[in-house]
């Protein structure tokens, strides 16, 4: 059995970059990242982005919970997390995410915006590295999950990589996106398999579906009523930002972060309530908020509205505000 062991830092250059390079495969890192590209950079690649994210995550998750691969022990590991320590450990999800997300984002710019190719593929070398390293640093995993998951996340990217243009085409003309968007996800969901303990892994993954599956029905919107866009033609990376730009590009950011933040805030708070009333149980009942039947929909309309609301209301505010 894991036990809590204590420890000391020898090298906090080392335990700073590994404990942030591991946030970098958290949802903090998610909620803010990929709404920014969607707001500043170009609507295409944020999409894309997502579209993969929310694919190869939901495979890692389920592949954890079928292989049943437990995490290192400890001792002799030093676990410097504690949250995500009831998982299984095979392949590494954050690994999965980082390489899914470097490498998507790589892809999709390369051909759209003028920079090095060799910075371009270094960059995303370097942030997947990072994420990977941080995991073994941490403790939370072997260097076979570690690999495993980077190898199943590039596999998986080659193989949807030709399908790109296809989905993404289905995704802002079908009349049928918005229904499959919610339904598919929620079935997946409730179908999540089954476990002999209590572990986050169907929690993250309804988190996870439920954002993907706000945000595309807000790009489904957002092509019927067109809002806008900001491509090549109004940012070009590579080169530095106009003072005036840059200001915008950071009162965007901000507003939307922080409208963001607050939906979240609210939604849990208004469907968790909701949930306490219906099933009957206090709402610091810890226990009953991870039954299927509360865990689900609590986090699913929680993070369908964070990410309606990224692709959505936030580019509208941006738009009354000047900020486009």
């Amino acid at each position: 059995q894991d036990c809590t062991q204590k420890y000391i830092v020898k090298n906090y250059f080392y335990y700073y970059l590994f404990k942030f390079s591991a946030a970098l495969g958290e949802e903090i890192f998610y909620i803010t990242f990929l709404p920014l590209t969607y707001w500043n950079i170009d609507h295409s690649v944020s999409r894309r982005m997502i579209i993969v994210w929310s694919i190869v995550m939901y495979i890692g998750q389920v592949s954890k919970d079928i292989l049943k691969w437990p995490r290192p022990l400890s001792p002799p590991v030093v676990k410097l997390e504690m949250r995500t320590n009831a998982e299984y450990g095979m392949p590494s999800t954050h690994a999965m995410a980082a390489t899914a997300i470097s490498f998507s984002f790589f892809i999709a710019t390369m051909n759209q915006y003028k920079y090095p190719f060799e910075l371009g593929l270094a960059a995303a070398f370097v942030f997947s590295t990072l994420v990977c390293l941080s995991r073994l640093y941490t403790g939370m995993h072997t260097v076979l999950d570690v690999v495993g998951g980077a190898l199943i996340s590039a596999v998986l990217l080659m193989l949807l990589y030709p399908a790109w243009d296809m989905i993404d085409h289905s995704l802002l003309t079908s009349p049928f996106c918005p229904l499959l968007s919610i339904v598919v996800p929620l079935v997946l969901c409730y179908n999540y398999p089954k476990l002999d303990y209590y572990s986050p892994t169907r929690g993250d993954t309804t988190t996870i579906l439920g954002a993907a599956a706000g945000a595309t029905v807000g790009f489904w919107l957002n092509n019927q009523y067109p809002v806008p866009a900001h491509t090549s033609n109004s940012f070009q990376l590579g080169f530095p930002l106009a003072t005036s730009m840059m200001v915008v590009v950071l009162a965007r950011s901000f507003i939307g972060i922080l409208v963001v933040l607050l939906t979240r805030w609210i939604m849990k708070s208004v469907v968790l309530g909701l949930l306490c009333y219906r099933y009957k149980f206090p709402i610091r009942d810890l226990e009953a908020r991870r039954r299927l039947e509360v865990e689900v929909p609590y986090k699913f309309i929680t993070y369908s509205s964070v990410g309606f609301t990224a692709t959505v209301i936030v580019p509208l505010l941006h738009e009354l505000l000047g900020l486009k």
